[in-house]
């Protein structure tokens, strides 16, 4: 499958959707949902973009549609294509912030039309289909970032005191991730203790020091993958494990496959290709 669109009820939802594809998901109401066991409310107009292989699981208070916009990395690359839409590190791989957008109105009733027109021209496969359904992804994603890149800026305009020990944590992390992998190398160099800078990073990110370290080796774990031939060995490595076995366990356990699998089934972006 390159490019699918599917809907379901919020009650007949996967009890732990994943999917090798990037998703769009698309819905209303209100409720709970998670994204790699981390819990998010929502309610309103809502759209959740997922990359390959994470996890998510919804509690909703209503019986509600939910749109569900798949397409494989091989189809649209986010990577190739990060200057005109901005969504990787935003909408997607971003360990930071909530996967999800509260949409507005207006902008759910689009981008659930612009759903409609991708199967339309999908089931007509058109030699010029192709083409219109890339132009539609961007749209959407466009979209998208536009509406979180507006979202983030009101919630920095409207912070008065910030987070000074998550914000140095998380500059700490994106700085030491591949050889550091111990909460209190972090907390040493914060020079405070354990537990005083997990409620400061639980406080901010709704998430552990340790989740967030554990998520940013499996993130960069899944670019090399995904954006170079390197080797499974040449990729642990890298990411600081002396034992490549030991990686393809630790991978398993947080992705559900092993690296070699997970290569497989997303595939080698063409920025990679391009590359060679």
């Amino acid at each position: 499958m390159k490019i699918k669109i599917q809907s379901y009820h919020t009650s007949d939802f996967p009890s732990e959707f994943t999917t090798e594809n990037y998703s769009v998901v698309l819905w209303k109401g209100s409720g709970v949902f998670s994204v790699d066991d981390i819990n998010y409310s929502y309610s309103g107009y809502n759209i959740l973009f997922l990359s390959p292989y994470q996890k998510v699981k919804l509690a909703s208070d209503s019986d509600e549609n939910i749109d569900v916009l798949f397409f494989h990395g091989d189809y649209y690359c986010i990577e190739y294509h990060k200057e005109e839409v901005a969504c990787n590190g935003l909408l997607f791989n971003n360990i930071y912030l909530n996967p999800g957008v509260e949409l507005s109105e207006e902008n759910y009733h689009y981008i659930l039309e612009l759903f409609s027109h991708i199967k339309k021209e999908e089931s007509e496969k058109h030699p010029f289909s192709e083409s219109i359904i890339k132009t539609y992804i961007q749209l959407i994603l466009a979209i998208g970032s536009k509406q979180k890149s507006s979202i983030e800026k009101s919630v920095i305009a409207n912070e008065k005191l910030p987070n000074k020990n998550a914000a140095e944590f998380q500059k700490l992390l994106e700085t030491h991730f591949k050889n550091e992998k111990e909460l209190s190398f972090y907390s040493d160099k914060l020079n405070i203790t354990n537990n005083t800078l997990s409620k400061a990073v639980k406080k901010e990110f709704a998430k552990t020091p340790t989740q967030l370290i554990n998520e940013r080796i499996i993130l960069e774990s899944k670019k090399l993958l995904h954006l170079t031939y390197r080797s499974v060995k040449e990729i642990a490595s890298e990411l600081g494990f002396e034992d490549e076995f030991y990686f393809s366990r630790y991978f398993k356990k947080s992705v559900g496959c092993s690296p070699k699998n997970y290569r497989e089934k997303v595939g080698i972006s063409v920025v990679a290709k391009m590359s060679m």
